[in-house]
């Protein structure tokens, strides 16, 4: 093994260059023979280059445990043998960077075997988004050679099934459900007067009868259970992804018995840790312009959890499973970021959305094409759980948190009128226009090019 050390001779540092061979024959006494180059030159090879240093000034070296300074020789011939001791100094601190370094390269290499773990193409993830796709765009980015994901917490037994079988039929590659794991929360008649008694204004200008309001929401989002599984358990999917944190114990048994690997969200470094301990496949780092709903199940203040340039290579370092990167990237620049901090693959959301594959609305479709996409803020009003989503009018009239908002995710029910009665009219005043903050970056284009393009910084 050979080895070059470089310094050079200049105040108040002094460095010097020398190539030695850490061979064998070189741990005896015998100096090394001077180079033919260099014995033409009029010079032994060890010189130091370009010239010996100035009086007064010499290099520091460790000799048997304390450093002195000591004057450079003209050669070193008259060195000690070959051996680390007699070399010059390469700090504690250098060394103990390099070791860092080497295992963080390390890390990255077994990070950087994702797609392998997927069984996918590119490192690229199709975020699930309840309310705005169905299987069609699942197919589209999973057949392209992304992984494709279905949200599955809004879906009824029924749809499901439909939505399963049509997964079966239109692809062999790998896909991904996804399930909430909040806990229902018990109705409070107070709250839920106190916010109806807020929404009022707009029941009267929009001629509604509030009493006529339904007391749930037309649509449930319903957390993962027995009955969920025995649904799913004959299609035994690749992936299945939990927002919310995780189910109980018997039923990520049961995940884990279908042969699926088993991705969850965190907002945080905490969060990150939780899954690890209780056996997650991989980690989705969710940063804190991801649009939807955040995935906060420790830690639920938004002041405390950050944006993905930070919260990702604290998790990269926090835990060993792989980590996905979520949140704001809708190009390949920001592909090629995430990868950059550390990250094994990205999950991308809000760049879908103008799909044809989507069936995002049209008043969702024209505030993600217009000025309006650049304004985005976290809101609870409209399922009652933090969520972001492009500002419209009852965020800035009301504010986008209210306290009065029931708990997720019961605060949807007595919007549901007011939100039908102004899409007939073309507009999303009462609509949860959910997007992140790279929403401007959506363009109209099929999933699989959207994804061609994105794969470009991977």
């Amino acid at each position: 093994m050979r080895a070059r050390y470089i310094a050079r001779c200049a105040s108040p540092k002094v460095r010097v260059t020398r190539q030695a061979s850490l061979s064998w024959r070189h741990r005896t006494r015998k100096p090394p023979a001077p180079s033919q180059r260099a014995l033409a030159n009029g010079q032994n090879r060890c010189t130091p280059v370009p010239s010996a240093p100035k009086p007064g000034t010499g290099y520091a070296r460790k000799v048997s445990g304390t450093r002195r300074r000591a004057n450079l020789p003209q050669t070193f011939a008259d060195r000690r043998p070959w051996h680390r001791a007699s070399l010059p100094v390469v700090t504690r601190r250098r060394v103990r960077n390099r070791a860092r370094r080497a295992t963080l390269q390390a890390r990255v290499r077994y990070r950087l075997r994702m797609p392998d773990f997927f069984a996918i193409e590119r490192p690229i993830l199709q975020a699930p988004m309840a309310g705005v796709q169905g299987s069609a765009l699942t197919l589209a980015v999973s057949n392209a050679g992304g992984l494709g994901a279905l949200p599955c917490a809004m879906l009824a037994p029924d749809a499901l099934r439909i939505e399963l079988e049509a997964l079966r039929a239109g692809t062999t590659r790998p896909v991904n459900l996804n399930f909430f794991c909040h806990a229902p929360p018990e109705a409070d008649p107070q709250r839920e007067q106190a916010w109806r008694a807020a929404l009022a204004p707009y029941y009267r200008e929009a001629g509604l009868d509030p009493a006529a309001t339904p007391a749930v929401a037309p649509v449930q989002r319903a957390p993962f259970d027995a009955a969920v599984a025995a649904i799913v358990r004959p299609y035994r999917p690749a992936f299945v992804s939990f927002h919310f944190g995780l189910p109980d114990a018997a039923l990520l048994a049961e995940v884990r018995s279908w042969g699926s690997r088993i991705l969850a969200s965190a907002t945080t470094v905490e969060e990150a840790r939780w899954l690890e301990a209780r056996g997650v496949d991989a980690v989705i780092a969710q940063g804190l312009e991801a649009g939807g709903h955040r995935g906060h199940f420790l830690q639920r203040d938004p002041a405390r959890q950050s944006a993905l340039s930070v919260l990702l290579p604290q998790i990269v370092h926090a835990v060993r499973v792989p980590v996905v990167a979520a949140g704001g990237i809708g190009d390949a620049r920001g592909v090629a970021a995430a990868l950059a901090l550390g990250a094994s693959a990205v999950q991308v959301g809000t760049a879908w959305l103008l799909c044809p594959e989507a069936t995002t609305r049209p008043v969702h479709r024209a505030a993600l094409a217009s000025e309006a996409g650049r304004d985005t803020a976290l809101t609870n009003l409209f399922s009652g759980g933090l969520a972001r989503g492009i500002v419209n009018r009852l965020m800035r009239e009301i504010g986008p948190v209210s306290p009065l908002a029931p708990p997720f995710p019961l605060a949807g029910a007595a919007l549901a009128p007011l939100r039908e009665h102004a899409e007939r009219a073309g507009r999303g005043d009462f609509s949860p226009l959910w997007a992140g903050q790279g929403a401007r970056a959506c363009r109209a284009v099929p999933a699989a090019r959207l994804l061609r393009e994105l794969a470009g910084g991977a």
